[in-house]
């Protein structure tokens, strides 16, 4: 039996593995890895691996699937997934709309073009790795900094993908404001225009103010208040549901971090409050 996950979660990173001990269940509701970071490893990060999972829910999100890459997929990765996500009773595996190589790993996640095409291509890749994994997969909303051939807005590809794929989302609200600022568009509109039932799972995170209308997405700094507030906007549009901090580099000592997560759960607790509330009134 999976372990479903709730709550506010953290992207474990190998930089603290070795001290999860100083994490109490009562500050982590679950964690996340990247499954590839972890497949086939053994000695003391398999037993830390081993630990966590033996006190907190684990969830998967993808790096190297490359669904939208041109050479074929690679089912030897998945199957390694499918059963990675046995051993340690995973309930969710997710993926970037991206590709990320090209005859080899590029290291990056690069844009799909938004095209008809390119929808097709991508969707008819999602139902095939879902097949081989025998569950649905969420695809994340990503950060990019060029639109090649671009046929239709981000939001029309994404929607239409999701829906030609029937997968599930990956709601990540760092990227919506990334990209609102990058490619000038309306946080809240595109957020209201993604469909609320395939939402199940959100990311929040940090990034870097390049220039005044750059920014790039790096999970390496605190969360700033317009995403706090888009998170809260995400919460009455699609519900409570369970959200993860991301960091990736410049990690803050473990209560910093734990901080963060708090703050999720905070606001998780007031917005499920207020919908109590509401629905008493009702």
């Amino acid at each position: 039996m999976t372990n479903a996950i709730k709550g506010a979660g953290l992207g474990l990173r190998r930089d603290f593995s070795a001290r999860l001990s100083d994490i109490a269940s009562e500050d982590v509701d679950f964690f996340e890895v990247a499954p590839e970071n972890w497949i086939g490893i053994g000695g003391r990060f398999k037993k830390q691996l081993h630990s966590c999972t033996e006190r907190f829910p684990l969830t998967l999100h993808g790096l190297s699937l490359d669904i939208g890459g041109v050479a074929p997929l690679n089912v030897s990765l998945l199957n390694d997934i499918k059963h990675f996500m046995a051993e340690y009773n995973c309930s969710l595996y997710s993926e970037h709309l991206t590709y990320c190589s090209d005859h080899g790993q590029l290291y990056d996640l690069m844009p799909i073009p938004f095209t008809a095409e390119a929808v097709h291509y991508v969707a008819a890749r999602v139902r095939q790795a879902q097949d081989i994994l025998e569950r649905r997969i969420a695809l994340e909303n990503a950060s990019y900094y060029a639109a090649p051939g671009q046929e239709m807005t981000e939001l029309e590809f994404i929607n239409a993908v999701i829906a030609e794929a029937d997968c599930d989302l990956l709601l990540d609200v760092n990227n919506i404001y990334v990209n609102s600022i990058n490619h000038n568009y309306d946080a809240e509109t595109f957020l209201y225009g993604l469909p609320v039932d395939r939402a199940h799972y959100i990311h929040i995170a940090g990034h870097y103010v390049e220039a005044e209308d750059l920014r790039v997405d790096t999970h390496g700094a605190d969360v700033i208040h317009p995403v706090w507030e888009l998170l809260r906007l995400a919460y009455q549009r699609f519900g409570v549901l369970p959200t993860l901090l991301e960091r990736d580099f410049n990690i803050p000592p473990i209560p910093q971090l734990l901080s963060e997560v708090q703050s999720i759960r905070a606001m998780q607790e007031a917005m499920s409050a207020d919908s109590t509330q509401t629905a008493g009134r009702g």
